[in-house]
């Protein structure tokens, strides 16, 4: 099957049959990787692939497959060159040739002729198998103290002094980081917020921006992507909740209202917004321009992530508006996209199912809603989630693998993402606490394990792995409340710990259970505030 997409390029899908019949035409692959938000991709459309001759030139040589990366993660996590557009030159066997992002007219065209003399030169003997996806073993080893630690420096060396957050080139906002140093190193954190905050938020059509091409935050990428801002949400409200600053609360509220109105399909989160030149506008322009286009597919991951956060939000600042938005996106998300415990990306034919990314993320948004409203109607989906993720997912070490390793070109060589492996152990470590089921807690310490062998080699960008480890490690703070809705539960959702697990149940009293030890109980919120801060009884 061919398709044109605007260009004048006849692409096809990516499918066993396009790269059978390259095999055949003697052709390489040119695989264009693409997204819906990226002003970039629509650029070297509009200037490379809609010229006649370089369409021609590819139609003759190569044999073009366009990829919609929000839609196949696993073929972005093997192809990927570093950003979007992606253009990745392979054998008939998906082996890689060279690649590149953006390509003007003319750097494609040369390209397109290196790659051609490779080509004809050597053959599919030109191809090579990137590393991330050789089958090497992951460096196990014990889930220790250090791997924290570790992390707590690297964050402060890392840790750009004059124009905050980390990095010396261009700034990401890593909202994982942030929550990170909030609980570890509450300056640093604090100061990168301020600069996200300043540099990244759209104040006036609400929702962050990706991230900034420069060490100073300027020139921002303007795409803004669902799972991205509901990240950012969690690490404001972290922030609310260390610091109780009013400045932190009124821009969570203004992401809430972003995802609840420009980012809300009236089922549930759509995927992203578009980049635009929009954005450039002065507010009065605006009101006179159309706002840039929005993809309303409802992904399971980033509706994860998105419940997971406005729980949150809902559990800080007592927001039931907040809190009902979150639980009609995951009734949506359970309604129509999990069977039987496995969640299919998005709802179309050919979506992928049981990814790690969306177990790991509609747990975590389970586990939350569970946290806020109580287990009944969000606990049992939650086991069956966790129990297809570790029956068929988890290999012999304890590491999860990114999906089934099914497909042509190199999705049948699994990856072992450890942000996403450290998200799973994350919300597998809440559900043992929710549950009392201990295998739950033993899986999420294998997956940490597995990668643990390693951890010194770890920079900033693995600060929610050494979030989970230190979780696994000490064990969560658990508070074991009342029913939801009590003054006990609601202060327990505001103990200012943003990594501890609430646990309401039919019970009279809240009790702060601390590295398995069980504190004296509480009959009042004051009571229980002080059991928190003083830890286990003796």
């Amino acid at each position: 099957m061919t398709f044109r997409d605007g260009t004048l390029v006849d692409w096809h899908e990516w499918s066993a049959d396009a790269f059978a019949a390259a095999e055949r035409a003697g052709k390489p692959v040119l695989c264009s990787l693409t997204a819906p938000w990226c002003e970039w991709c629509r650029r070297m459309d509009e200037e490379a692939y809609s010229d006649p001759k370089l369409a021609a030139n590819i139609g003759e040589s190569f044999l073009p497959i366009r990829v919609d990366v929000d839609r196949r993660p696993r073929i972005r996590e093997r192809y990927n060159m570093g950003g979007f557009p992606t253009t990745v030159f392979l054998t008939p066997e998906g082996t890689v040739l060279s690649g590149a992002t953006y390509l003007g007219p003319e750097g494609l065209r040369q390209v397109l002729d290196g790659v051609r003399g490779s080509w004809d030169a050597k053959g599919s003997a030109a191809g090579r198998v990137p590393r991330s996806v050789s089958g090497a073993d992951r460096p196990s080893g014990p889930v220790t103290a250090e791997i924290e630690a570790h992390m707590v420096e690297q964050v402060a060396a890392a840790f750009d002094d004059e124009y905050g957050g980390w990095g010396s080139d261009a700034k990401f906002p890593l909202p994982r980081t942030i929550e990170f140093a909030l609980k570890r190193d509450r300056d640093r954190g604090r100061r990168t917020l301020e600069a996200v905050r300043t540099h990244l938020f759209d104040t006036y059509d609400g929702g962050f921006y990706r991230f900034a091409e420069t060490r100073r935050w300027s020139e921002p990428h303007r795409e803004k992507l669902t799972d991205e801002n509901a990240a950012l949400l969690n690490a404001f409200v972290s922030g609310y909740l260390y610091t109780g600053e009013d400045a932190y609360r009124k821009t969570a509220e203004r992401t809430v209202e972003y995802l609840t109105t420009t980012a809300w399909t009236g089922e549930a989160f759509a995927g992203s917004q578009a980049a635009s030149d929009y954005y450039t506008l002065e507010p009065t322009e605006r009101e006179e321009a159309d706002a840039p286009h929005v993809d309303p597919t409802v992904f399971a991951d980033r509706n994860g992530i998105a419940v997971d956060a406005l729980f949150r939000f809902a559990a800080l600042t007592d927001d039931d508006g907040a809190a009902r938005y979150a639980e009609r996106a995951l009734e949506t998300v359970l309604e129509t996209l999990v069977d039987d415990g496995r969640v299919r990306h998005f709802e179309g034919a050919e979506s992928e199912s049981g990814l790690l990314a969306d177990q790991a993320r509609v747990l975590a948004g389970l586990a939350a809603a569970a946290q806020l409203d109580g287990p009944d109607g969000w606990v049992a989906p939650a086991r069956a989630i966790a129990d297809d993720a570790i029956d068929r997912l988890a290999a012999e070490d304890g590491s999860f693998r990114d999906g089934d390793p099914v497909g042509p070109g190199l999705l049948d060589r699994p990856l072992y993402p450890l942000g996403t492996n450290a998200e799973m152990a994350d919300a597998l470590l809440d559900l043992e606490a929710l549950t009392g089921e201990t295998r739950y807690g033993t899986a999420a310490r294998d997956a940490l394990s597995a990668f643990a062998g390693a951890y010194d080699r770890m920079g900033v960008e693995a600060a929610g792995y050494a979030a989970a480890c230190a979780r696994a490690h000490y064990e969560p703070l658990v508070v074991r409340t009342p029913p939801a809705g009590t003054d006990l539960h609601r202060a327990a959702l505001r103990i200012a710990d943003h990594e501890k697990v609430v646990v309401p149940g039919d019970r009279s009293v809240a009790v702060v259970v601390r590295g398995g030890e069980r504190g004296v109980p509480a009959e009042t919120p004051e009571e229980l505030l002080d059991r928190a801060a003083e830890g286990p009884a003796p």
